[in-house]
């Protein structure tokens, strides 16, 4: 787009570029909190899809919620391509513009006329509308819209690429957004009954898009505690919200969700960091538990007596025996990694894409006593080294991980698709790893005499060629495109200056 502020240089324009340009147009609060909520750390910004994709995915999981996008046509494509494999089932409102209605601010008009037009309270609890990259870097300002129409809630988020470093953390986004705007509800007067509220009871909220049997697997550990399973955060319709604020304790299972966190201690709640998973997590965590919601010692020694054993029971009928490096960006990348400690695995290197927080340093800590490196913001290039040096007979990761370790003839999973898509807390959690990593070991020499018989089959130059003699490039070729492209960089640089 050629509407941004001069210098912007459009979408590509670069993230400091891009910044720049947010807090020229006005932007310069919102860029701080998104700094502050979710900082890069040495690292800088690892490799994930585009972070809208996060608050995209909890807006369109949420009953009786609609979705606006603002952003370049290229752009929302993408998003809701994406969203739709993922098992949307419902449309994506898009506000188009170009470089005049941009500049002139009619873009904000057009927005705000497409959500008094949306706003039908027979159909809608709430309209989540979303600035992607060039609205944000443009200043397009969401925060002047109605913060309710007919009395449908409008929530107005930023999600830049430039300012959120993944798609995970943009989850927590729009949970944020949601849980303020509710608490201030809540603080006003009477709302909305949760649908499944039961009076009197002293409930958990928990933080984190977690695998379907895992929240009830985590009510039966809170049970002998006197506690009782509350809302999950991102939830799936607005009134859990005020369930989600009104608990005696949260527990952030997945710990960047820094925003949320705010938000519940904004309205006196203790939140605990870690989670359930092994003997000694699961131990630590109904201790902490227990210490926030201000339950007994007898207690809490009552309901780890009742379920560890059951958990160790689990990790001793089938112990893990390898070698495995663990990087993703779900968030839940470090408790996965004690749980296979705790199995009996050996795990040299966790990599995962969010960040350092109070909330996952219990795991940190403990994974370090035993060995294990934890690399926050980890990028590809860290993560596949780090799998090299580790040479491990199994190897948990993103996609591109995942292809380059079957490359070099290590057996591998895709950690979002084939993890966490598997119970993970409690006594389910601590039976659901041994089959996967046992499957998967076993064909490590299969994979080892698939990488020797298709050996320079499909690499960059020879790809699509097969055993056939690929074509030969013609003398001076290589050396010619090299000194073009120097030349045209040269060039590019010279007009930058």
């Amino acid at each position: 787009m050629d509407g941004l502020p001069p210098g912007a240089g459009g979408c590509h324009g670069g993230r400091e570029t891009m910044q720049a340009a947010a807090r020229a147009a006005g932007k310069s609060e919102a860029m701080e909190r998104l700094a502050r909520d979710y900082p890069r750390g040495p690292h800088d910004q690892p490799q994930s899809m585009c972070p809208a994709f996060g608050s995209l995915r909890v807006g369109l999981r949420m009953k009786r919620t609609a979705t606006i996008l603002s952003g370049s046509a290229c752009c929302v494509y993408g998003l809701t391509f994406t969203s739709h494999f993922y098992g949307a089932r419902r449309s994506v409102g898009y506000v188009p513009f170009n470089s005049e209605t941009l500049v002139t601010g009619k873009l904000f008009e057009d927005i705000r006329e497409a959500v008094h037009a949306m706003a039908k309270p027979e159909e809608y609890d709430a309209i989540v509308v979303t600035n992607l990259c060039v609205p944000t870097a443009s200043g397009v300002p969401l925060d002047l819209l109605p913060r309710e129409i007919n009395g449908v809630r409008i929530i107005g988020i930023d999600v830049p690429g430039f300012g959120v470093p993944t798609h995970a953390e943009a989850k927590d986004v729009l949970s944020g957004a949601m849980l303020r705007y509710a608490r201030a509800e809540a603080e006003a007067g009477p709302v909305a009954r949760p649908a499944r509220h039961v009076e009197g009871a002293r409930s958990v909220t928990l933080l984190g898009e977690l695998f379907p049997a895992d929240p009830p697997g985590i009510g039966a550990l809170l049970a002998p505690l006197g506690l009782s399973l509350g809302a999950t955060v991102p939830t799936r319709e607005w009134r859990d919200l005020y369930a989600a604020l009104d608990c005696v304790a949260a527990a952030a299972l997945h710990p960047f969700y820094t925003a949320s966190v705010r938000e519940l201690q904004a309205a006196g709640r203790p939140v605990v960091g870690s989670g359930p998973v092994g003997v000694e997590g699961t131990a630590a965590w109904l201790e902490g538990i227990g210490r926030a919601a201000g339950v007994e010692a007898a207690r809490v020694d009552a309901a780890k007596a009742r379920t560890l054993p059951a958990i160790q029971g689990a990790l001793g009928a089938k112990p893990v025996k390898a070698r495995i490096t663990v990087s993703g960006y779900e968030g839940s990348e470090l408790l996965v990694a004690r749980l296979l400690i705790e199995a009996g695995a050996e795990v040299p290197y966790v990599g995962t894409a969010c960040p350092r927080t109070e909330w996952s340093e219990p795991d940190r800590q403990w994974l370090e006593a035993h060995g294990c490196h934890v690399q926050y913001r980890a990028s590809l290039e860290q993560d596949i080294a780090a799998m090299r040096e580790a040479k491990p007979d199994l190897a948990l990761g993103t996609t591109p991980l995942v292809q380059k370790a079957k490359e070099e003839g290590t057996p591998a999973l895709y950690f979002t698709n084939m993890v966490s898509a598997r119970p993970l807390f409690g006594p389910a959690g601590a039976a659901s790893m041994a089959g996967i990593v046992a499957a998967q070991t076993s064909g490590r020499e299969r994979f080892s005499r698939m990488v020797s018989f298709f050996e320079g089959v499909g690499t960059p130059d020879g790809a699509g060629y097969g055993f056939r003699d690929k074509p030969a490039d013609p003398p001076g070729f290589r050396e010619r495109i090299r000194k073009q492209r120097l030349a045209r960089a040269k060039a590019e640089e010279a007009v930058g200056t």
